[in-house]
């Protein structure tokens, strides 16, 4: 008799992204495959921090302060009406960002889901903080 198939199961997520801005040097760094370079740019040092820290953060059940780390560019043009941390207002800009990615505890509750939230935005350094949400998925080991 053929052994039972096992089954994929999944639980329902919340997915937490932030763009960090990051220096030009801390980018270069880091593609050169220096992960210290992390801890010595403030602004990420601190994001990864948080979520290191903050309960509602970094759940995969199993292992805490989980993130996922994106190297890259971001573009934008400020409006007159902007106050930016870089650039001038009308001209395109490139920002040297590290995008984190983590999940939100399926257990926190509002408070601790706020706290987070707060404390992230508090540290973000830019006057529109790019941090998204989404509800999705995980999928989970198979038991036979």
């Amino acid at each position: 008799m053929p052994a039972p198939l096992a089954r994929v199961t999944s639980r329902r997520a919340r997915r937490l992204t932030v763009h960090v801005p990051v220096s030009e040097a801390t980018l270069a760094a880091l593609l050169g495959g220096d992960r210290t370079a992390m801890d010595r740019d403030p602004v990420l040092a601190a994001m990864l921090q948080i979520i290191r820290d903050e309960p509602a953060l970094g759940d995969f059940r199993v292992y805490n302060g989980v993130a996922e780390i994106m190297l890259g560019w971001e573009t934008f043009a400020p409006t007159f009406a902007a106050k930016p941390t870089l650039g001038k207002a009308g001209e395109i800009q490139h920002s040297a960002t590290v995008t984190l990615t983590t999940w939100i505890r399926d257990t926190a509750t509002d408070a601790m889901v706020e706290a987070a939230y707060l404390a992230l935005v508090q540290a973000h350094p830019w006057e529109v903080p790019v941090i998204e949400v989404t509800e999705t998925r995980l999928l989970l080991r198979p038991e036979v």
